[in-house]
C-alpha cells in the first residue's frame, strides 16, 4: 500500500490500521479515477471501521475470470455476520494484470481462499484506469482494471446463518 497505512504508530501503539493519508489524498486523484473504482473509494462507509460496509474483516471467497483469457475478473468477498450485513461482489472490467503475493512468494489461483480477511484497500489511478491492491492477512491481491464496479448484496445475519 502506498498511501494506506497497515501498520502505523499512534503514541505508544503500533500496528494501527490508518487510511488518513489515503482518505487526504483521495479528493486530490479522484477525478483521475474511473466511475466505478471513484465511487467505491469515496463511500464514506468504505473506511469507516464501524460502519456495516466497510472492506476491513471481509473474507475472500471466490476468484473468477483470472485463467479464462477474458478482461473481466470478479471477486467475491464474504461477510462476517458481527460486523456487516452483506456480501461484496468486485466487478473489474479491462483488466490487465491480476496479482496475489504471500510474504513467502507469488501464489496460485486455488491458493487465494487462503488469504484470509481483508485489513484494508486502496484504489490508485493507473494509466490503464486504476490499480485496486487489497491487503489481506496472509498477503495481497492487486488488480489493473479499466474500472470496477463494487456491489453489496443483502446477507440474513440470523443465529443460523
Amino acid at each position: 500500500m502506498e498511501y494506506v497505512a497497515l501498520d502505523a504508530q499512534v503514541g505508544d501503539l503500533s500496528g494501527v490500521l490508518d487510511p488518513t493519508r489515503y482518505l487526504e489524498l483521495l479528493p486530490s486523484i479522484a477525478d483521475d479515477l474511473p466511475p466505478g473504482a471513484q465511487a467505491f473509494a469515496a463511500d464514506a462507509d468504505h473506511y469507516d471501521f464501524r460502519s456495516k460496509r466497510c472492506v476491513k474483516d471481509l473474507e475472500l471467497q471466490l476468484v473468477r475470470g483470472v485463467d479464462t483469457g477474458d478482461d473481466e475478473v470478479e471477486i467475491q468477498l464474504r461477510h462476517n455476520c458481527w460486523k456487516h450485513d452483506a456480501d461484496l461482489v468486485i466487478h473489474y472490467t479491462g483488466v490487465s494484470d491480476v496479482s496475489v503475493r504471500t510474504p513467502e512468494a507469488e501464489v496460485e489461483a486455488d491458493d487465494w481462499t487462503n488469504l484470509g480477511a481483508v485489513i484494508l484497500d486502496e484504489i490508485l489511478p493507473h494509466k490503464m484506469g486504476c490499480g485496486h491492491e487489497l491487503a489481506f492477512w496472509n498477503g495481497t491481491l492487486t488488480v489493473i482494471c479499466h474500472d470496477l464496479l463494487a456491489t453489496w448484496t443483502d446477507v440474513n445475519c440470523s443465529p443460523e446463518s
